[in-house]
């Protein structure tokens, strides 16, 4: 159902079709940026439109005149009390009780509904996250684009996109190898061989020793001392096998599941980038020849080589791209390149949740892409920043190859997987996140997990005493906001801005903002209901007067409901007691 603010937009467009109609606005205007939203001053009004200030000048008229224009036409839109010209141009609009009652009966009537949409009208998206290559456990390096990743599938889906959850098994490169000689080694180990310290270069992890184990089972030691060929591709398949699994088991801890999982080995294997790059080839985006030499000093070793090169800057890269190397293997690029055409083949658009070391890789894919696709698939690119563990304020270090780090179960273990999760949200993913041990356990208005569960609780809680004392549930009735003061329907105001909040997070492709309105719609509810310790008429409970505990219990009500909706978009449970 479309929301307040999608109802108010379409009264000005209806305004603005009125004057154009009789010649006091040039036809053919483009309404793309006109907004209505929340004025930034609460006391100015309940909506604010910019469409005077945004056509102004395509128009080539002063927007204090196609405001006053406005003015009178939004003036009989129904619901609408008052429409102010303020600043050069800004309509700022009052609204009607009805119009307030109407939405606190919407959001008791949709209950987990209210802020869906079908504002994605079906596209889909293909989301891929996490991709951390499988040679260990997932550990807290990774835990943040997870989550990202996983908040934002929930969020596109709620906003009527629909989405495939991907991630890309990097089972190719030379690092599954590795992983393969070290699984070795434990194979070895567990068949009674004394291998000593873990020679450098392999993973060095114990939790490699059950695969080890499982194969010993498996083999005897029919490749204790058989040559690497016999056993490398054999004990590759059987270490990411078991990898996966494990990395299954550990996402698992966090709610996360994907709809698939691609690997690079068997994108290769049928020849998925040869098709990529015949494709590119026959367009003319192929070419053999010799990359500019790096810039500053020159390496002692480069020397200019004839490879096969993409022309990625005809696509917004800096320069060409080798697809092979020179001794005719694809580069990781090639491999890329082929992987986002196999993805593009299912999808509309495609968004990729990387770590912000990839920082760089993001203009050639993106150009690869658009190549491949004739640009009708566009890839959005999500980078996401480190997160910086703290225990008793010290820095906890994390180091995959050396075995030392600490995992993802360890952490969900210890903290919580609601914790976990709304951390990771709180902070824009381009900027850096500490996660400290204390603190995401605190039980505190200074822990934002704390404080919005603590506010659905806190509203379960009344809901509970109240029907305890013989006052249950009513629906909303036009009486009931006679009793609800300047505060209480600022409270209301904050709460109908949900589906709002959903499309301008879902078209950003930023879920934190559903965790700041959260937090900030909690912090909100906190103040009103602490306003009762200094003036007991204040508070939200009075079994002497029933009626105004109904009309304020309508409004918790609607709030819990808001902030238990947002807490499933981001993968959090709203506790009904604490």
């Amino acid at each position: 159902m479309p929301s307040l603010f999608d109802h108010y937009l379409t009264a000005v467009h209806t305004a603005l079709d009125t004057l154009q109609a009789r010649g006091d606005l040039p036809a053919d205007l483009d309404w793309s940026n006109v907004t209505v939203e929340p004025p930034r001053d609460a006391s100015h009004g309940d909506l604010s439109t910019n469409a005077a200030m945004v056509l102004a000048k395509p128009a080539r008229m002063n927007p204090r005149a196609i405001a006053e224009a406005l003015k009178s036409e939004l003036e009989k839109a129904e619901g609408v009390v008052s429409v102010q010209v303020a600043g050069p141009g800004f309509l700022n609009l009052t609204l009607d009780d009805s119009v307030w009652l109407e939405e606190l009966k919407s959001i008791e009537t949709a209950g987990n509904d209210y802020g869906r949409s079908d504002f994605g009208a079906g596209r889909r998206v293909n989301v891929e996250y996490v991709s951390a290559n499988p040679t260990g456990p997932m550990h807290m390096g990774h835990c943040r684009g997870a989550v990202i990743g996983d908040a934002l599938s929930s969020l596109l889906a709620f906003a009527g996109h629909e989405v495939t959850r991907e991630y890309y098994v990097n089972d190719a490169g030379g690092q599954v190898d590795t992983l393969a000689r070290s699984v070795h080694l434990r194979y070895r180990e567990a068949l009674g061989a004394d291998i000593g310290e873990i020679p450098e270069g392999l993973y060095p992890g114990d939790y490699l020793v059950p695969v080890g184990r499982k194969l010993a089972e498996e083999y005897g030691d029919a490749y204790t001392n058989a040559p690497e060929a016999e056993w490398l591709l054999k004990f590759r398949a059987e270490a990411v096998a078991a990898m996966m699994d494990l990395i299954r088991s550990d996402l698992e801890t966090l709610g996360i599941h994907h709809d698939l999982f691609a690997s690079e080995w068997e994108l290769q294997q049928a020849g998925a980038v040869d098709r990529a790059e015949a494709t590119l080839r026959q367009m003319g985006y192929v070419y053999e020849g010799v990359l500019e030499p790096p810039k500053g000093e020159l390496p002692d070793d480069w020397e200019p080589v004839e490879m096969t090169l993409f022309r990625a800057s005809e696509f917004g890269d800096d320069v060409d791209r080798p697809l092979k190397k020179s001794n005719g293997t694809w580069t990781y690029f090639g491999a890329d390149a082929a992987y986002h055409l196999q993805k593009s083949e299912a999808a509309d658009e495609l968004i990729d949740i990387w770590g912000a070391d990839h920082s760089g890789t993001v203009k050639r894919i993106k150009a690869a892409v658009k190549a491949l696709t004739g640009g009708d698939v566009p890839l959005d690119v999500v980078l996401v920043q480190m997160v910086r563990l703290f225990r008793n304020g010290e820095p906890v270090k994390m180091s995959k190859r050396s075995g030392n780090f600490v995992t993802l179960a360890e952490v969900v273990e210890e903290v919580g997987k609601d914790a976990v999760r709304f951390i990771m949200l709180t902070r824009r993913a381009d900027a850096p996140l500490d996660f400290d041990f204390a603190k995401v356990v605190e039980q505190s208005k200074d822990n934002p997990v704390f404080y919005v569960q603590y506010a659905h609780a806190r509203i379960q809680s009344m809901r509970r005493k109240a029907a305890e004392a013989g006052i249950g549930d009513a629906a909303a009735t036009a009486g009931m906001m006679a009793h609800l003061d300047t505060t209480d329907r600022a409270l209301l105001k904050q709460a109908a801005q949900w589906p709002r909040i959903v499309r301008l997070a879902a078209t950003a492709r930023e879920p934190h903002r559903v965790a700041f309105y959260l937090g900030e719609l909690a912090a909100a509810f906190h103040a009103n209901y602490n306003r009762g310790n200094d003036d007991p008429a204040l508070r939200f409970f009075l079994p002497e007067k029933p009626e105004q505990t109904q009309a304020r219990l309508a409004l918790a009500r609607a709030v819990g409901q808001v902030i238990a909706s947002g807490l499933r978009v981001v993968g959090v449970e709203p506790v009904e007691e604490m």
